[in-house]
């Protein structure tokens, strides 16, 4: 049955509604994947926080147009599902890069992060990204190494005192 102008019209701003806010999207061809896989598959991405949906290509075109990920548009061909990461950058290609461990029907055909496009190939690189927490931590001991590094330096020549005048004394007692 064929979608009516006000469907068409309704699916293209919900998809560009998810698509202003998501961080990063990625393209999948899904051809020859059981009702059982897939259920498997967005099960998974809504644990995550991964937002999937299946949409004609033409309307995904339409709703990607002017956006960060209209760098996707080329690879919008064949059976594709998209699976847009709402909270952070790398939350969906850590979820595809599992699943297609177990699963070698889904493939990866294009993945868009920051207004740029990347080879299905990266999408290891991207799934290590760090999560929010990781990147705060990482800046948080980034930023403290200077400070512990000083806080050490001031601290070593009244230590050397101490350990020297310990030293003399124990040399002391001995005699």
């Amino acid at each position: 049955m064929p979608l009516l102008l006000e469907d068409k019209r309704a699916i293209v701003s919900s998809v560009n509604k998810i698509v202003s806010e998501a961080h990063s999207a990625i393209v999948l061809e899904y051809r020859d994947m059981t009702v059982a896989e897939m259920t498997e598959l967005r099960k998974k991405a809504r644990d995550a926080g991964v937002y999937l949906r299946v949409v004609r290509n033409t309307l995904a075109r339409r709703a990607m147009k002017n956006t960060d990920f209209e760098c996707l548009q080329d690879v919008l061909v064949g059976p594709v599902v998209l699976a847009f990461s709402m909270d952070e950058p790398g939350a969906a290609a850590r979820v595809i890069s599992e699943f297609v461990k177990t699963n070698t029907k889904l493939v990866v055909k294009g993945i868009g992060l920051g207004g740029q496009l990347l080879e299905a190939q990266a999408i290891d690189k991207v799934a290590k990204l760090p999560t929010y927490l990781e990147a705060i931590s990482q800046l948080m001991s980034v930023m403290q190494a200077p400070i512990t590094k000083l806080a050490r330096t001031l601290k070593e020549p009244h230590a050397k005192l101490v350990r020297t005048i310990a030293a003399i004394r124990d040399n002391k007692d001995e005699t």
